[in-house]
């Protein structure tokens, strides 16, 4: 058994299939799935269950993974050290952030961190969806989720509260809803969902109560809600950054501030991989974004 035996273990058991660790390596899969089995042959055991879809490790095959990825991290922070030599600060940081709040939050964070350190490329993905950062490439995450995935590591970066509220055009004319259910009644801007419905957790106190709506007008551009609701379409239902210098400056009031209301969850954390190699790069990117999310000023 060699380095390169292990290293192909840990590549085919991080991409959960044969034909994707085929692709990660520019191999064939046939070629992947010979390389696999001498390797099973040198140690005398199986150490892949392999399905048409997906492989899982023997106890010998996890056992033999983590031995892997610890001289594959090993080799990386190696060849790092000796790739930085005398150099600035350099590598890739693959980012990927919700629309609403890496637009408005952590785009001056980002921008600060590239004057700081301007040899590391950051290649930064606005999107919402939750994806498998393995398959996906991305080096860290940042997501609002009511529980982090037990398989990743998850660093809070504090607290997410949604506000109701409404330009005050709208409240001239139309008043705003003073109790939860009245929520049903208003023409309602708010974040996509998934169909027509909306299921909102509001927590009163230990007491939660989830309210189902229907919005008239749903975007993943949370610049666009804030415009809308400027513009008097109706009640905003919105992550409270999205509207909070407007708040602050009396274009918009809130209201049922009584409740914590959620959608999607109440916390954002940082999630990345627990055994993938974290570059130099990467481990300086994460300290600086947690010391600028524990030091931001508090919201609404």
């Amino acid at each position: 058994m060699d380095i390169n035996g292990l290293t192909l273990l840990v590549e085919i058991l991080d991409a959960g299939n044969l034909s994707q660790a085929a692709r990660n390596l520019k191999m064939t899969r046939a070629n992947v799935s010979y390389h696999l089995t001498q390797l099973e042959r040198a140690v005398g055991a199986q150490l892949v269950r392999r399905t048409t879809r997906s492989v899982a490790p023997t106890e010998v095959g996890l056992r033999l993974y983590q031995h892997g990825l610890a001289i594959q991290n090993e080799l990386r922070a190696a060849r790092e050290t000796i790739q930085t030599l005398g150099q600035s600060l350099q590598g890739r940081v693959r980012l990927s952030v919700p629309s609403g709040y890496g637009q408005m939050v952590m785009s001056p964070w980002l921008i600060d961190f590239k004057r700081l350190y301007p040899d590391i490329v950051l290649d930064v993905l606005f999107e919402n969806r939750v994806q498998d950062l393995m398959r996906d490439d991305i080096d860290i995450a940042i997501r609002v989720i009511p529980e982090p995935p037990q398989t990743l590591v998850a660093r809070e970066l504090g607290p997410v509260r949604y506000v109701a509220c409404a330009a005050l055009s709208y409240v001239a004319a139309h008043g705003l809803p003073t109790a939860l259910a009245q929520l049903r009644t208003v023409p309602l801007v708010t974040s996509a969902v998934i169909g027509r419905q909306l299921r909102v957790s509001a927590y009163l106190g230990l007491q939660r109560e989830e309210i189902t709506l229907e919005p008239t007008l749903i975007s993943e551009h949370f610049p666009f809600l804030q415009q809308a609701i400027l513009a008097g379409l109706g009640v905003g239902l919105v992550p409270d950054y999205v509207v909070q210098e407007a708040v602050q400056a009396g274009q918009i009031v809130t209201t049922l501030d009584e409740y914590r209301l959620s959608i999607f969850g109440t916390q954002m954390y940082m999630l990345y991989m627990p055994n993938r190699y974290q570059t130099r790069a990467a481990r300086t990117f994460i300290d600086f974004i947690l010391e600028r999310a524990h030091a931001a000023p508090a919201r609404l």
